[in-house]
């Protein structure tokens, strides 16, 4: 191959992992921020003495009292479900 060439795949390379490497930092941060932002939504319902059936039944009243989205879908809608980690 050409030293043009060898060098335009050693750079590539180099990208290459550095992409790989912000992936993962990204993706550590991102598992990081979910984790905190779950803990401060059970100590928020933990603060509260919220079980976990009057939760549901005041996520269920909230859902009801906010207006849909252009989707059609509640904005309350979650993902998670929150543990007891008591």
């Amino acid at each position: 191959m050409s030293a043009k060439l060898d060098k335009m795949g050693a750079e590539r390379e180099k990208a290459r992992q550095k992409r790989d490497e912000w992936d993962r930092r990204f993706k550590e941060w991102d598992q990081k921020y979910r984790e905190q932002e779950n803990l401060e939504i059970c100590d928020i319902t933990h603060s509260y003495h919220l079980t976990p059936d009057r939760l549901a039944e005041l996520l269920k009243l909230a859902r009801t009292a906010l207006p849909e989205t252009e989707s059609g879908e509640n904005t309350t809608e979650s993902k998670e479900e929150c543990g007891d980690e008591e």
